[in-house]
């Protein structure tokens, strides 16, 4: 996205009503979460959390992990 793009969409967000920005807020809250998670399994289909996978499982049949 370009610094223009990125300034103009600042500025509307700053100029919505309270209404607006709410309902922005639960929008954008939303959007965010559907991206996280569309990343987050293409990291795990391409393997990139498989270290982080097989050092929690070491800790945990290690017994470094506690209950939350």
């Amino acid at each position: 996205m370009e610094k223009t793009n990125l300034q103009e969409i600042e500025r509307a967000v700053s100029q919505l009503s309270d209404e607006d920005l709410a309902k922005f807020r639960i929008w954008f809250a939303e959007f965010d979460a559907v991206e996280w998670d569309r990343q987050f399994e293409a990291d795990v289909a391409e393997g990139r959390l498989d270290t982080l996978a097989q050092k929690a499982l070491k800790d945990l049949r290690q017994g470094n992990c506690t209950d939350l």
